[in-house]
């Protein structure tokens, strides 16, 4: 509930209480102190109340009291109507922005297209839609607990989430899957990450699926299930811990390049479209782009780590370079533009 709302209902309770408090002591001194405290404040609330039965204190000849009655009847009457008025707003204004929110939703999915679609919503998948945010690449999160959904809108207001469960085929079309890039499985449970892979491979045969696995011997089941990799989020810990303590200057290198949110540096990977006429390292002038370094190539053959000017790159090859979201964006616009000007 937002802060103005809250403040708005407790002073609305505060002004309540003073009703009944000023209620329950002006009755017992109009009175004449002859009536308990208990008879005076339940002459009070059936006042505020409007409820209408026979007063306990008698006012029949006694002006004041009925004037101090219109009072009250009148401010208890009014703050009720307040407090119903806004929590009808709140609960309408509530509804409404999330049928709004909703259908946003549905029209950012309908649109989203090379997209990657993250099935589960926990600490790991926040963590996935982080990165993919920082990225700038274009995701849909699918999650069945509706809790989970609330505490990352809160993070990411406009990311596209679908409150379903991602093991239903109907739930993985309505994320696109069919336009969609990748999917990553990464509940809790390894059992519904084996199946949202099973029916995503159903779907769409030809996209890359990776998926958690907690238990390392349910692996080779996701394998053959159809995930194109499977992660072990306790192996790569150990892997990290270890690293650590053998390695931790590399390991701050990498972290350091990970955390740095101006440069916003990673290591990412350009598939050379079939349309890209052989040409040599030399030729694509990366000094043309300051945030790019080339470490590798991975061709038909297999690796060549920092390959040289006069290395030749063909159609099929895939380079990995370190460098800026933007600078990636730019690298494969070159590749895609026309091949007379490589």
């Amino acid at each position: 509930m937002p802060s103005a709302v809250r403040k708005k209902f407790i002073w609305s309770g505060v002004v309540v209480v003073a009703l009944l408090l000023t209620g329950t002591f002006g009755y017992w001194l109009i009175g004449g102190r002859q009536y308990s405290l208990l008879d005076t404040l339940y002459m009070t609330v059936i006042t505020i109340a409007t409820i209408g039965y026979t007063e306990v204190v008698d006012l029949s000849h006694n002006p004041a009291g009925r004037v101090f009655t219109m009072v009250i009847a009148v401010l208890g009457i009014s703050t009720f109507a307040y407090i119903f008025t806004n929590l009808t707003a709140l609960v309408v204004a509530g509804e409404l922005s999330k049928s709004f929110r909703r259908r946003r939703m549905e029209k950012m999915i309908e649109n989203c297209k090379d997209h990657y679609i993250v099935c589960g919503m926990g600490k790991v998948g926040f963590y996935i839609v982080e990165e993919l945010r920082a990225t700038k690449r274009p995701h849909v999160v699918v999650e069945i607990n509706r809790s989970s959904i609330e505490a990352a809108l809160e993070r990411f207001r406009d990311g596209a989430f679908i409150e379903e469960d991602a093991t239903d085929a109907s739930v993985l079309l309505k994320a696109g899957i069919q336009r969609a890039k990748g999917i990553l499985a990464v509940t809790g449970d390894d059992n519904q990450n084996l199946v949202i892979i099973l029916t995503a491979k159903q779907l769409k045969p030809a996209i890359r699926a990776v998926a958690r696995c907690n238990e390392i011997r349910n692996a080779e089941r996701m394998k053959k299930a159809g995930a194109d990799a499977v992660v072990s989020p306790t192996y790569i810990g150990g892997l990290r811990l270890v690293s650590e303590m053998i390695r931790p200057t590399a390991v701050s290198f990498l972290d350091t390049m990970l955390r740095d949110k101006e440069l916003n540096l990673r290591i990412e990977e350009i598939c050379v479209p079939e349309s890209f006429v052989a040409s040599t390292v030399s030729c694509l002038n990366l000094k043309n782009y300051p945030n790019s370094l080339l470490l590798a190539i991975k061709t038909n053959e297999g690796w060549i780590y920092n390959p040289r000017d006069d290395r030749t790159i063909g159609k099929g090859d895939t380079l990995i370079v370190m460098g800026t979201p933007e600078a990636k964006c730019d690298l494969e616009a070159a590749f895609s533009s026309e091949p007379s000007q490589q």
